[in-house]
């Protein structure tokens, strides 16, 4: 799996998280999988509780959560100001902590996020086309 090869692994029965996926997709060479999507192979790489939040895998590495978020931010082409936000923030020890933190809260609060960034994800799009 080459850089280009490393694959993004969200919730796809979120809207909120879809529209996290869908932005990477259109800004990056990650390929995005969902949830429901893994492949036995994908899913062994993955934490036991990999349902609790987003993954970047790569050949020889797994970024969860805020990892994966921060990851996918570096590898997206969103331009240098985010590239250097991360890049600068990733020099001090703390900003390991922080970073979680404020993943976890946004993973907790996607509801109401959802609100304001949303995209009908692709398990629902199924069942409201039957």
């Amino acid at each position: 799996m080459s850089e280009t090869d490393a694959i993004l692994v969200y919730d796809d029965d979120c809207g909120f998280c879809t529209w996290w996926a869908e932005f990477f997709d259109a800004r990056s060479d990650l390929r995005i999988v969902g949830f429901r999507d893994l492949s036995d192979e994908l899913r062994e790489r993955l934490p036991d509780d990999y349902e609790d939040c987003a993954h970047l895998v790569t050949d020889d590495e797994v970024y969860s959560c805020g990892a994966a978020i921060d990851e996918a931010l570096v590898r997206a082409d969103v331009g240098g100001p985010v590239d250097d936000v991360v890049t600068f923030l990733r020099q001090f020890d703390d900003y390991e902590q922080y970073r979680e933190r404020a993943y976890r809260w946004a993973a907790n609060n996607r509801d109401q996020l959802g609100r304001y960034l949303s995209t009908t994800p692709p398990a629902r799009r199924e069942s409201e086309d039957r």
